[in-house]
């Protein structure tokens, strides 16, 4: 496949040549923005088990995180700081070496069933504080830090998005079966694949066990 390239004239290089393709901004979207939680904002975030966290390096360079728990792993300080805890991962450490470089994160709150969605953008700083861990614990297990988000900006987003996803329909649910495994596909990308069919079993089995074994 040969790569994309956009012809100039078809690149947009500036907001106001944005901006005139679109139709202006509605009033509520404009008024929707509060610099703090108010009790929507704070049920929305205690009802929500999942979040994706954005992050940037100090040379721009993007990245995206899912956090996920039960629902209200996100304690709510005050009305302006929030703080998520970091559970066990592949310790590649992505979203905390860039909220040092970058402490400016935008977050995105899911709730099964619901449409709509809540943003907070802020920043974003790494705590240590036993006492905000232990408050944070899962099954006896404290995590190694906290990610202490202090609030600029909240607002709740419309449910376009899912709804044209049908995210949630189960009907539009797709099977997994449908592509490898994810050990599978990352064997693939990497060392490469057992001739085995067994050993990849094996694989696939070990991946479950470390599911299991290290999820908090």
């Amino acid at each position: 496949m040969s790569e994309f390239q956009a012809k100039p004239e078809h690149i947009i290089g500036d907001e106001q040549s944005l901006r005139a393709l679109f139709p202006p901004v509605h009033t509520l979207a404009k008024l929707k923005c509060l610099d703090a939680l108010d009790d929507h904002a704070k049920t929305f975030i205690n009802r929500a088990p999942f979040l994706c966290i954005g992050t940037q390096s100090d040379d721009g360079t993007a990245d995206v995180s899912p956090r996920g728990d039960p629902a209200g792993f996100v304690a709510i300080l005050d009305d302006r700081t929030i703080a998520i805890p970091d559970r066990p991962g592949n310790n590649r450490l992505d979203t905390l070496s860039n909220i040092i470089a970058n402490p400016n994160v935008g977050l995105l709150f899911m709730i099964p069933g619901f449409d709509d969605t809540l943003r907070v953008n802020g920043q974003a700083s790494l705590v240590t504080d036993p006492d905000l861990l232990a408050q944070l614990s899962m099954h006896d297990r404290a995590p190694r830090l906290a990610i202490v988000v202090r609030v600029q900006e909240v607002f709740l987003h419309c449910a376009k998005a899912f709804r044209r996803s049908r995210l949630w329909d189960p009907a539009a649910l797709q099977d997994r079966a449908a592509m490898p495994s994810l050990m599978n596909i990352l064997l693939d990308q990497t060392t490469g694949l057992p001739d085995d069919a067994d050993e990849m079993r094996k694989k696939d089995d070990e991946l479950e066990k470390a599911y299991k074994d290290s999820m908090y």
